[in-house]
């Protein structure tokens, strides 16, 4: 199992399926310049590759965003991923957090799941209570009242690493095997954080599985996916017209418009703000013959 990638596998004798994930160096990019404390990027990394498992149902061209937000000392936890498993996130920390459980770092709080796709009239959304010690704990229950079929995260991470387990009882999973969900489950949970990181996919299987028959599908490679788009701030700063976008000029001297999700700035000056309208301008201005 090499380093950004997602395997996805089966044990085909107990209709169980199941995912790896590996995160190195796309991980580090998205920690870069950001100066996380280590509970806040454990939860981000925790979190960005369960966005991935559930992101890999994608068969078609869409959108996966999950956020957390809370009133605890993290108020927010933002991933999103697209169908090619283009992943990005950020995490909000209003204070050096002392806690590590998912209640203690983020409080009262809410699980949002927007799912977009180009041919969907609007995107779907899903709003629930945060409900779980941990970010597996808090995703199995979802998942269980969500799709009412039982699933297992098992999850690590941390500066230079994120990796996870995923493993779910499909629908005719007892009729195979009444015990092989509560075997495979408690196989699973055997794994430790330093397997997750080093094992290649089909070592680690098989040494967490050894008696069951694991069909091995090929890997997906993972990207950190965060480019600069000039064009998408200048139309923004378009929008908002020129009397609102020349006020914020004149008061701080330049146009800073900041993409949190992907550490990003964008700064404008007068000649930039000037060739932007006068541009606009001549677009909309008809041709005089």
């Amino acid at each position: 199992m090499l380093d950004d990638c997602l395997s996805r596998f089966l044990i085909d004798d107990l209709d169980i399926r199941g995912a790896l994930v590996r995160l190195g160096p796309a991980w580090r990019k998205m920690l870069g310049n950001r100066d996380y404390p280590a509970a806040v990027a454990r939860l981000l990394g925790e979190m960005s590759v369960t966005t991935l498992l559930l992101a890999d149902n994608l068969k078609q061209s869409g959108r996966l965003t999950i956020q957390m937000r809370g009133s605890g000392p993290v108020s927010l936890l933002v991933v999103d991923c697209n169908e090619q498993l283009q992943i990005r996130g950020m995490a909000r920390c209003e204070a050096q957090p002392q806690a590590e459980s998912v209640p203690e770092l983020l409080g009262d709080g809410q699980l949002l799941l927007v799912l977009d796709r180009p041919s969907m009239r609007e995107p779907y959304r899903s709003i629930v209570p945060l409900d779980g010690e941990s970010i597996a704990e808090v995703f199995e229950h979802y998942l269980e009242q969500s799709e009412q079929l039982p699933a297992r995260f098992f999850l690590a991470a941390s500066a230079s690493a994120a990796s996870g387990l995923f493993i779910q009882k499909l629908p005719t999973a007892d009729q195979c095997d009444a015990d092989g969900w509560t075997r495979v489950e408690a196989l699973a949970a055997t794994v430790k954080a330093t397997e997750l990181w080093s094992l290649p996919a089909e070592e680690l299987l098989h040494r967490l599985f050894p008696e069951e028959t694991v069909r091995l599908f090929p890997s997906r490679p993972v990207v950190h996916h965060c480019p600069e788009d000039w064009d998408k701030v200048r139309a923004l700063l378009r929008s908002l017209g020129p009397a609102e976008v020349y006020a914020t000029l004149r008061e701080h001297g330049e146009v800073l418009i900041r993409d949190d999700l992907c550490n990003l700035e964008y700064r404008f000056d007068a000649p930039a703000i000037d060739a932007l309208f006068d541009d606009a301008l001549q677009k909309t201005s008809p041709t005089r013959h």
